[in-house]
């Protein structure tokens, strides 16, 4: 269909699933995109059908063979990535491959003129997510990392409150994120390629915590590598007294998955709990209120800001990106900082 957005993913594990899922959800509803290619070195995965486990989440994968995952009638397969760059029905390209490839393949991706949307974390240095920024740049493409924070029902609306006041200042904030260690593939228990919980996990509210308060000036990390508590400080900057993130993934076999966030602004307290519903509550005035957010889950949200920047990107318009090259080269150069923290045992400037 002429004027529709050509989706190639590469990589069909969980988060390349998660993405096919949102993508079809998407043109079901109506918008301009379509799955027409997807990469994978593993053959079974280039059928359609679903063999791979993990992650633990719900994929919804639109109406039809719900034994599919994409018809392949219809969805070209490549076994390798430079032949789905090289496809002229492709423009946006979603990388869902190991952590330690994405940088390479999401420059090779602008450089064939492919937008690009990364999965976190783009890369373990910020350096290199650098490079990733100045080739977008080079290229007039638009490169997003997947930071799904910003997208999540619930995180959204706490940002929004943070900024427009409407609660009052934020006196503290704290967010835990807290899991079992992943064991359906060797890739997460390389702490080298992977990054561990610091860039796995904890990475989703550092970078929220930036998005929410701007550039901390110190930031003190204790516990181990496996499980982090993190103080940031803001300084003059006018960030609040009192912000700490907690992320690790050494909860026991079978405990499940936390994920939290407690906000005391001056005329009201907001909390989020991923296990409970409501799952927003806000807190003031002795009452207790349910918060209503967002059906659409943050993967879907995410997908579709991707597809409404390529169409005005078309229009010959400058969009603004929710979460943006540098956003993530800043938030890996903070993770980095914590890292450094935990391993001297002291506070540590992140400029």
């Amino acid at each position: 269909m002429a004027g529709t957005i050509g989706v190639g993913i590469i990589g069909l594990g969980f988060m390349g699933r998660t993405h096919l899922g949102a993508i079809r959800a998407a043109e079901a509803d109506g918008l301009p995109c379509r799955l027409v290619a997807v990469a994978d070195r593993e053959a079974a995965r280039l059928t359609g059908r679903s063999t791979v486990g993990g992650g633990g989440g719900n994929l919804r994968l639109g109406s039809g063979d719900q034994s599919l995952l994409f018809d392949p009638a219809r969805v070209r397969a490549y076994d390798d990535a430079a032949a789905l760059f090289a496809d002229p029905g492709v423009s946006l390209v979603s990388i869902c491959t190991h952590t330690d490839t994405h940088v390479d393949l999401a420059v090779a991706a602008l450089r064939a003129g492919k937008h690009v949307l990364v999965e976190k974390p783009v890369s373990l240095r910020s350096g290199e997510v650098r490079r990733v920024a100045a080739e977008a740049a080079r290229a007039d493409r638009l490169a997003m990392p997947a930071m799904c924070m910003r997208f999540w029902p619930g995180w959204a609306w706490l940002r929004e409150r943070v900024r427009d006041g409407s609660l009052g200042a934020v006196r503290s904030a704290t967010f835990q994120r807290l899991g079992v260690a992943p064991d359906w593939t060797p890739f997460y228990a390389d702490v080298e390629r992977s990054g561990g919980p610091l860039f796995d996990l904890h990475i989703h509210d550092a970078d929220f915590v930036r998005w929410c308060f701007g550039e901390p000036a110190e930031v003190v990390a204790t516990g181990s590598a496996s499980h982090v508590t993190t103080l940031y400080r803001f300084g003059g900057s006018g960030g609040p007294a009192h912000v700490v993130a907690e992320g690790g993934q050494d909860l026991s076999p079978g405990f499940g998955f936390v994920m939290r966030y407690l906000v005391a602004f001056e005329a009201a307290t907001a909390d989020f709990d991923l296990t409970r519903s409501p799952q927003v509550r806000l807190t003031r005035q002795g009452r207790a209120e349910a918060v209503a957010v967002p059906v659409l889950s943050a993967y879907d949200a995410e997908i579709r800001h991707m597809v409404g920047a390529i169409e005005a990107h078309g229009r010959g318009e400058k969009p603004t990106l929710r979460a943006t090259m540098e956003d993530a080269a800043l938030t890996t150069a903070l993770i980095e900082a914590e890292r450094e923290s935990l391993r001297a045992g002291r506070p540590v400037r992140t400029s």
